[in-house]
């Protein structure tokens, strides 16, 4: 024990000694937590919208101060011809123009129901039919607010409930699955270049010749990252929770018993990498440029994995941050027990036995 303390708190001054793994460690997290949180959002607001209106009408005003006191779009000075509406999209300005005909009221006044024209910026297909949805949602309530239609003797209102993020806060999507990717690329990333490291400077060849175990110099390793990510991992909760707003609804001893877990298995799948490398250069760019491409698509927070070809779905059952997020979101976001996530938590498990079995096997005792 007394010679894996000192080669345990060798690595430590390694790690403390260069800025530059200290920068990866702490201060990437930081960055991409606070830009996925604050700066990316699948929620679309501000949609610039422009009003042709032809009615000018009670009705039509009304609507029109609807658009104006709605988060969602931003409406810019009115439209007065079918050629400003182009001439308005071919410079940018406006992302959805809003048309009402002459006879809108009077439409409603005859049967109850009336039309109305939205022309929306298809260049951008998510934001255009989101746009869409609101401005139909929008007015169609408008229509039952006004026009009940009491001539139909049944009526069918659906009613919602959003289930688990009521606010539609958009940084519990994004919290979760930033936080797998932060493990998966700084963990791996990290661990990767700590044998490969000892390669390039010439002090495997003291490792070798020592009574130290290979299996003892891959704990070695391992343990200073494995203290340092969960001190991380704490940081990135406590930025989730007094800045992002994401409440830790379950467990948070599950929580950071999964982490943990999942810290764990990257780390091995970073020792790994760094076996089967020879610079530190290479083991940086397999880690870090090779763990980022699919853990953003295959672990569910970018892309559904259930809209994806069968194959891609095949190939995302071997990326461990998928079951990683799927376990944070159920402890973080829904307040599940274990007994919801235990087969993910098996997979995992056995991904860090595998592992590490592995990295032991292709760690080289002789030089060639």
């Amino acid at each position: 024990m007394k010679q894996l303390l000192a080669f345990i708190r060798k690595e430590f001054h390694h790690v403390f000694r260069d800025k530059r793994t200290l920068l990866i460690l702490f201060g990437l997290p930081v960055v991409q937590i606070l830009l996925f949180g604050f700066a990316l959002s699948s929620e679309v607001k501000n949609i610039g919208i422009a009003v042709l209106d032809n009615a000018q009408d009670n009705n039509s005003r009304q609507l029109t101060d609807r658009l104006q006191t709605n988060s969602y779009f931003l409406v810019k000075p009115a439209i007065h011809s079918y050629p400003e509406i182009e001439e308005r999209f071919k410079k940018g300005e406006i992302k959805c123009a809003l048309v009402f005909p002459a006879d809108f009221s009077a439409d409603m006044e005859r049967s109850g129901k009336a039309q109305v024209q939205v022309i929306a910026d298809a260049s951008d297909p998510n934001t255009a039919t989101i746009a869409v949805n609101y401005i139909s949602g929008m007015v169609n309530s408008y229509l039952q607010q006004t026009r009940p239609a009491p001539h139909l003797n049944y009526q069918i209102l659906p009613q919602l409930r959003l289930l688990y993020n009521e606010e539609q806060n958009g940084s519990l999507n994004f919290v979760p699955g930033v936080i797998a990717l932060i493990f998966m690329i700084v963990c791996t990333a990290l661990t990767s270049v700590s044998v490969v490291r000892e390669k390039e400077m010439g002090t495997m060849e003291v490792l070798l010749v020592s009574p130290f175990s290979p299996i003892m110099v891959l704990v070695a390793k391992a343990i200073p990252y494995l203290v340092l990510s969960i001190i991380n991992f704490i940081l990135i909760i406590l930025l989730s929770v007094y800045l992002l707003d994401v409440q830790v609804r379950g467990n948070f001893l599950l929580l950071f018993g999964e982490s943990v877990l999942f810290i764990i298995t990257c780390l091995a799948l970073g020792l790994l990498i760094s076996n089967l490398t020879n610079s530190q250069q290479t083991a940086m760019l397999i880690s870090m440029m090779g763990m980022m491409l699919p853990t953003l698509l295959f672990t569910g927070f970018l892309f559904p994995i259930e809209n994806m070809p069968i194959p891609l779905q095949v190939i995302s059952r071997i990326v461990p941050s998928r079951y990683y997020y799927i376990i944070i979101k159920a402890v973080m976001l829904k307040g599940l027990d274990f007994s919801y996530i235990w087969k993910e938590t098996l997979v995992l498990a056995c991904m860090s036995v595998g592992l590490l079995g592995i990295a032991l096997a292709k760690f080289k005792t002789r030089l060639s």
